[in-house]
């Protein structure tokens, strides 16, 4: 009965295995948590289309938005640990767990969730406005929100999102204050500022790069109890994607610095800027979304 149960089990273990050597076997999703447009959508649809040519099978994007990135976080730390359901996140990956607890909620998902697979691009937040705003230095900007206390509008792509944290820290250091319209995404809140329904917003480069010529980080996740096979095969994957003439081409048109990290250096990297993030929250506190001007 022993041996019988032995070799019953090293069988199994034997096909499990195999079964992680064969990955993959059908289609990949990446999870973009928000609209189309946005620096996690421009990043990862080239990425996406070179990965699919090294793991020989489809990566198909798929933009599962909601409630500033956190749904679609959310539904990646929930689904099966297989491999076949990975996010193409940002920065905000790090914020949603902080910010619920600040605001009383029970968190959506935890970091210790997801796996680091690698970090992709690393871009700076810029400060923009339309070509016909009043606002040509930010020295003039920031004088024009001295005079207008809670008057000047901007968009982001989410509350507590990158982008929304990163002007809000602006703000305070700045010593004014803003008022803030979220949209469910970069590139709503982008098209929010071409139609004139916002002053301003905050933005990866990637998503304005277009209106600019006329801190944010993106990164590839899996749920964390992914095997380490299949983890390394992903990982394979976009080492190969990212360093190739297609996918840095595709960056270069949007003009985003790619910032290559493989998972045991991304995994550092990621907690370190996990922590200055949570300080800045914690020092923001419970934002209220308050009407324009009170």
């Amino acid at each position: 009965m022993t041996r019988a149960l032995i070799a019953l089990l090293a069988a199994l273990a034997a096909g499990a295995a195999a079964a992680e050597d064969a990955y993959p076997s059908k289609p990949i999703t990446m999870i973009v948590p928000f609209p189309p447009g946005g620096v996690a959508d421009i990043v990862g649809r080239p990425l996406a289309t070179v990965m699919q040519k090294s793991l020989k099978h489809p990566v198909v994007v798929v933009n599962r938005t909601g409630a500033g990135g956190a749904v679609g976080m959310a539904a990646v730390a929930k689904s099966a640990p297989d491999g076949y359901t990975i996010l193409m996140g940002l920065s905000s990956i790090s914020i949603f767990p902080v910010s619920d607890r600040i605001n009383g909620k029970e968190p959506l998902y935890e970091m210790s969730d997801f796996s680091p697979i690698a970090l992709v691009t690393a871009d700076p937040t810029v400060l923009v406005v339309r070509s016909e705003s009043p606002y040509k230095t930010l020295q003039e900007f920031v004088a024009g929100a001295k005079a207008r206390p809670g008057k000047i509008n901007y968009s982001s792509s989410g509350v507590y999102g990158t982008l929304h944290v990163a002007m809000e820290i602006f703000a305070n250091a700045a010593g004014i204050q803003l008022f803030h319209v979220p949209y469910q995404g970069g590139g709503p809140a982008v098209t929010a500022l071409l139609a004139g329904q916002v002053e301003a917003s905050a933005q990866g480069p990637a998503a304005v790069i277009g209106q600019v010529k006329a801190g944010i980080w993106s990164g590839v996740f899996a749920p964390a109890a992914t095997p380490a096979p299949i983890v390394n095969r992903l990982r394979e994957a976009v080492k190969e994607a990212v360093n190739s003439e297609e996918f840095r081409g595709a960056m270069e048109k949007v003009q985003t610095p790619l910032a290559y990290l493989d998972a045991p250096e991304f995994k550092n990297y990621w907690e370190r800027d996990a922590a200055r993030l949570k300080t800045a929250l914690e020092k923001i506190g419970k934002v209220e979304e308050k009407q324009p001007g009170k």
